[in-house]
């Protein structure tokens, strides 16, 4: 099982192989607490997961070396056991289901691994690897549910500790649960009164149920833009750890995680996947007490694919109310146009698209719909333009 002296010999070994990531101060991205970031995003291999891997790999015999391992992943841990392999002189297989991004899989080969690509999500590529694993008597490296992987996490509690001793809390995102197992031992272990949570996506909150059942089941589904937490079943290992050192776990929805994401670019001019930002999202919308605390939200990841993250901008600027849809319906008749984009004007939006709809067998002869999208500053922003629309005499359509 894990030991504290364990964390220590993964924190040595891995000296000179990993970055040791900064903490940066973020103030605004909750007002009312100090809140730190520790950019495991800037790792090398842009993921926490080297770490994990890096020091499994080390540790095996050379008759285990000889015959390389294998892995599955979702695209973090994937590139972490190449990037190990590789160092270590080892071939290594890893199992990756066909809805990673692109940009995870292709780095993947970068390292050297053979990638084998299996139709669903992390628990088929798992099923996968166990079958292949079996018949090549390779090493299986688990992302998280192996003491050795979850010695390897834990080393980032230990620079937390380092860069911040005061620290109140640590927010730590959840998928099978290694990271926040890792992180939540060595914290807990040299200061059990600093609180650890654990945030889930809402579409896959597989640890938050197997602590409220008290067992670790698989959810039938998981759903959500989040790959690197996307996982149906968390581990027994880490369910034991989850259930012993970590304060509570809470989810956040897709919304909240682009902004989340939309916020760290503007912000802190940091790239995060969906998985690495939702400690982010958990601090910005208070789904855990941080008032008054010095905080320390872990960035997991900045591998996002770069089409996902142009749909995620959009998402996130019309969750801050920073984009706006309005649609207006009017007589069709000359000057309506430009009356309503001088109202929008005068009161500091900006339109950037529009579209004319005549047609619809439910408008009248004379009538037509006027599609509107805009940049605003903020929600409150928006509901001003709205209103001044409706004072003007048009009717603003419910969408």
């Amino acid at each position: 099982m894990l030991t504290l002296d364990q964390v220590y010999h993964a924190a040595y070994v891995l000296k000179g192989v990993i970055r040791e990531t900064a903490l940066i101060h973020a103030p605004l991205i909750n007002p009312e607490s100090q809140i730190y970031l520790k950019t495991e995003n800037l790792q090398i291999t842009g993921s926490f997961k080297v770490r994990g891997a890096y020091y499994k790999i080390s540790q095996l015999t050379e008759e285990e070396k000889a015959k390389g391992v294998i892995a599955c992943s979702a695209g973090n841990h994937a590139q972490g056991v190449a990037l190990a392999a590789a160092k270590n002189g080892i071939r290594s297989l890893i199992c990756i289901p066909d809805s990673a991004p692109i940009s995870k899989v292709e780095a993947t080969k970068s390292y050297g691994a053979e990638v084998c690509l299996v139709k669903g999500v992390y628990d088929d590529a798992y099923q996968k690897a166990c079958e292949l694993q079996e018949e090549s008597g390779a090493t299986f490296i688990h992302p998280f549910d192996d003491p050795q992987v979850i010695a390897g996490q834990g080393t980032i509690g230990l620079e937390i500790l380092n860069q911040l001793p005061d620290v109140d809390a640590v927010i730590v995102p959840v998928g099978g649960g290694g990271l926040i197992s890792g992180v939540a031992y060595a914290v807990k272990s040299l200061n059990p009164n600093c609180k650890v949570y654990g945030v889930q996506a809402s579409g896959a909150p597989s640890m938050v149920r197997a602590l409220a059942d008290k067992q670790v089941q698989a959810l039938k589904s998981v759903s959500t833009f989040a790959d690197g937490i996307a996982v149906k079943c968390p581990g027994e290992t880490t369910f034991e750890l989850c259930s012993k050192y970590v304060d509570e776990i809470v989810t956040v929805t897709e919304d909240e995680i682009a902004t989340a994401i939309l916020t760290l670019i503007e912000q802190q001019k940091l790239i995060a996947e969906g998985a690495g930002a939702v400690a982010v999202a958990a601090a910005m919308f208070n789904k855990v007490d941080v008032k008054g605390k010095k905080v320390v939200c872990l960035l997991s990841g900045g591998n996002i694919d770069v089409t996902i993250l142009s749909r995620v901008i959009t998402r996130g600027l019309l969750k801050a109310g920073r984009s706006g849809d309005l649609v207006i319906a009017m007589m069709d008749k000359p000057g309506q146009l430009k009356d309503v984009s001088a109202i929008i004007a005068d009161l500091g939006g900006n339109v950037v698209s529009v579209h004319h709809d005549r047609g619809g067998e439910n408008t009248g002869i004379n009538d037509c719909y006027l599609h509107i999208r805009m940049e605003t500053r903020n929600h409150e922003h928006l509901e001003q333009i709205r209103r001044a629309i409706i004072d003007a005499g048009y009717h603003i359509k419910n969408m």
